[in-house]
């Protein structure tokens, strides 16, 4: 039996975002649990898919003592402050040293994270883990498929494993991986050899989904050649909104066998590689997205889903942009709604004005995200809620939404979802806790990019992905970069960056 000490901090940082993850972005979790620690964080994950959940029942299950330590988590934004981080992170190895001596470290964390001053957020969060325990204790991270490793990571990492599909089904799935990794650490006693290597593109958020391809084929090749070579493998595409040396796909491998690892690292960066040319995404204006979905809505009973991407809090953006909302109201489409636009000053107004009325309303645009204005319009309240509901999804499944104030507005038969909390909507219970059954709808807007795919893609007749005004890029190559590597070309087969003019 190993005493395993356990902790998370997790942010994915959209450097162009207009709001950064502070100290109350972090207590409200986004969803996920609020900022705890010590022996609370068992029972606050316990069921839930996310890769803690998941280390820790296989930890637990193998007879294994588990140390929480602090558990942090927010919803993707602009850059975590120096405060957050810097106190987050005092506290983890505060308590760390405290439970000295321990047999192991495992850290979930997500591989994407900026702060203000930082632009390796888990290389540092490694860094200082490793000074307490030093050099001989095993330290384990599973990582986020969006993470954009740094050779730090990897040099301050005795293993890392990545999630394997987006969405990410597969969040608890991946800390038993980690814990396997781990073990096998502890009954060799010592470290696996470690290979690292990143991708010459960055790869836009829409194209990097596992439902498709190219990403369904090459992790399929990935387990093929992680079976016969005895190395634990991990692809991480990238989170291409942050501008840092190193926005990148990358793959790493861990293994026994110096040389198999090596040359399995090796073959699936040629796989991937090989891919570039298939990572291409359909990409609609909100005008034709509607068009289609109009014509296509309802068939075989099921509806068109638009994914309204640039707008995905779940990649730093609000969810208060409004331009795919007012092409609705402009082409008055029916059986539609949108979900989820995030402004709890109008969700109050509606629980006020209450179900049944109407009254007029000054919609999003909140955050002042250039070519984005309100909606100023009488809505009719149809429903109002608590924002408190138990998802379902297989992503969100077994999450404790609490998300404020919620309410059913509609204006030219479209309608609206109002919450007050930001999380992307990925899990349909953010509709039924108002009344809505996607299923029976004609066109359904989300604010997400990938996630919802796994609870909406199969009802849908078809998913479009939409670009409408928002701090998420549908394509990386539209964006003002200063700090990638000189060389790294800004979509697959896209233009080159040359370095800061």
């Amino acid at each position: 039996m190993a005493r395993i000490a356990v902790g998370t901090f997790q942010h994915e940082t959209n450097t162009f975002a207009p709001t950064k993850a502070d100290r109350a972005a972090f207590v409200n979790g986004g969803g996920w649990p609020s900022m705890i620690r010590g022996d609370a964080i068992p029972p606050a994950f316990a069921g839930m898919n996310v890769p803690i959940a998941g280390f820790i029942k296989a930890a637990s299950a193998r007879g294994h003592k588990l140390v929480p330590l602090i558990c942090a988590n927010a919803t993707p934004s602009a850059h975590v402050t120096d405060e957050i981080f810097e106190s987050v992170v005092k506290t983890l190895c505060e308590d760390l040293a405290k439970a000295l001596p321990v047999d192991a470290v495992y850290l979930d964390l997500h591989g994407a994270m900026v702060t203000e001053s930082l632009e390796d957020g888990e290389g540092e969060i490694l860094a200082r883990v490793r000074a307490v325990v030093g050099p001989r204790i095993p330290v384990v991270a599973s990582l986020d498929l969006h993470a954009n490793v740094t050779q730090r990571m990897v040099d301050q990492a005795d293993g890392m494993v990545a999630y394997r599909t987006y969405p990410h089904i597969d969040m608890a799935d991946t800390g038993e991986r980690a814990c396997d990794l781990l073990e096998g650490m502890l009954k060799a006693g010592s470290p696996p050899a470690k290979f690292f290597r990143q991708l010459p593109f960055m790869i836009p958020i829409t194209a990097q989904c596992t439902f498709i391809e190219p990403g369904a084929a090459i992790y399929k090749r990935l387990a093929e050649i992680e079976a016969t070579s005895g190395t634990m493998l991990s692809y991480c595409s990238g989170f291409p909104a942050a501008d840092i040396r190193d926005c990148a796909p990358s793959v790493f491998g861990f293994g026994a066998d110096a040389r198999k690892a090596k040359d399995a690292t090796d073959a699936l960066f040629n796989v991937v590689a090989d891919a570039e040319r298939d990572y291409v995404a359909e990409i609609y204006s909100p005008e034709d997205a509607i068009a289609r979905a109009v014509a296509r809505g309802g068939r075989n009973g099921k509806p068109v889903v638009l994914a309204d991407t640039q707008d995905n809090p779940g990649a730093g953006g609000n969810g208060d942009t409004t331009g795919l909302l007012a092409a609705m109201l402009r082409l008055k489409p029916k059986d539609a709604v949108l979900g989820m636009l995030i402004d709890p000053a109008s969700a109050k107004r509606a629980v006020e004005v209450g179900a049944g009325n109407t009254a007029p309303f000054k919609l999003g645009a909140i955050s002042g995200w250039p070519g984005v204005s309100p909606i100023e319009r009488p809505f009719k309240v149809e429903r109002v809620g608590t924002g408190e509901f138990l998802c379902t999804g297989p992503f969100y499944g077994g999450t404790r939404m609490k998300l404020g104030p919620m309410a059913l507005l509609e204006a030219e038969g479209v309608r609206v979802v109002l919450a007050s909390h930001k999380v992307q909507t990925a899990d349909q219970e953010m509709f039924r806790h108002l009344g809505i059954e996607p299923i029976k709808q004609k066109i359904v807007a989300v604010k997400s990019s990938v996630h919802f795919r796994a609870d909406f893609q199969p009802i849908a007749e078809e998913v479009l992905v939409v670009a409408s005004p928002g701090p998420n890029p549908a394509d990386p190559a539209d964006l003002v970069w200063k700090r990638l590597r000189p060389g790294l070309r800004l979509k697959p087969h896209g233009p080159v960056f040359q370095g800061r003019a």
